[in-house]
């Protein structure tokens, strides 16, 4: 493996300057347990219904304070054949390029309290390098948990409150929530890399996998993005003032009401999932999601009718 530390350049006077204003060091207590910030992440390029995780963490850097610690140098981890950055051109020439990062940042909380947060791109390459680059940084400011959070497609119903999956590195970080899976094999991410070579290396770390109704999961969803900070603050006991986000979250639950009450035919399968999600809620234990079987379209089915159904008004008041 090439060298981690080349991978990432850390802004050392702002390093500086945080500690030096917080009285911060990255010494461990006596006890040998890290007692320093959290860490969260949230990385696009996998798996986000919802746009979850990307809404999530768009709040945290517009509503709170940051400061750059460290960024990645992506032109090494990205194909960007296959993750086209977007490019505006205006008339006869380009105006603007989206340029794609992915970097770590301090953040203060609405208490003042300060968190690191990790954020942008996922590499498309070198996973294993830019992991142990994490887990570098994750020693140096002596980070005392880590939290991932993003979002899947589930058969569940917009209309009850939102479920999530909960995974962690070791036995009590995860024990008050109910697992909805078994053992299955599913395509990897660095995030869940990262996760599972914290655990390897003796780190507290878990993630919240917010399930969000599949035929919302193209669409930006940002209830799924409320509950995903709700739990982190449960876990971590930041304050990530959420107050606004979840106005919105509000306001897109009764557009996505709006519109069903305009179709009598995705009305008829949110009312079947309902039904659903309710026997479920009934019968907690059993190992799968659907509690009993019952004659319900496939997600790709759900999905394309509520597509068709959005394109027929879009433009619409």
């Amino acid at each position: 493996m090439l060298d981690p530390q080349s991978i990432v350049q850390v802004d050392e006077a702002a390093v500086a300057a945080l500690e030096a204003g917080t009285g911060a060091s990255p010494a461990h207590a006596a006890s040998g347990r890290p007692t320093g910030p959290v860490m969260l992440h949230a990385l696009r390029g996998f798996v986000d219904a919802g746009a979850t995780g990307e809404i999530a963490a768009a709040h945290l850097v517009d509503e709170l304070e940051t400061t750059r610690l460290a960024t990645f140098d992506v032109d090494q981890l990205l194909d960007y054949r296959s993750k086209r950055a977007v490019m505006t051109f205006d008339a006869d020439r380009w105006t603007d390029y989206e340029e794609p990062f992915l970097a770590l940042d301090h953040v203060r909380d609405a208490e003042g309290t300060g968190f690191l947060l990790l954020h942008g791109a996922e590499p498309d390459l070198q996973w294993e390098r830019v992991v142990a680059a994490v887990k570098g940084l994750v020693e140096r400011f002596d980070v005392s948990l880590t939290v991932g959070f993003h979002g899947i497609p589930m058969g569940v119903p917009h209309t009850r409150p939102l479920t999530l999956t909960a995974h962690g590195t070791r036995d009590g970080l995860t024990e008050d929530y109910t697992s909805f899976f078994g053992t299955v094999k599913v395509p990897g991410s660095m995030a869940a890399l990262l996760e599972y070579r914290l655990g390897q290396a003796g780190h507290d770390a878990l993630g919240y996998v917010v399930h969000v109704p599949h035929y919302l999961a193209q669409s930006r969803y940002t209830p799924a993005a409320v509950v995903a900070l709700q739990h982190v603050e449960r876990a971590t006991g930041l304050d990530l003032a959420t107050g606004r986000l979840a106005a919105a979250a509000a306001d897109a639950t009764i557009e996505v009401e709006k519109q069903l009450e305009e179709s009598p035919e995705v009305r008829a399968v949110v009312t079947a999932l309902e039904e659903q999600y309710d026997r479920f809620s009934r019968s907690l234990g059993r190992p799968s999601l659907l509690a009993e079987a019952a004659p319900l379209p496939t997600a790709d089915e759900l999905g394309a009718e509520f597509e068709r159904f959005l394109a027929q008004h879009d433009g619409e008041d």
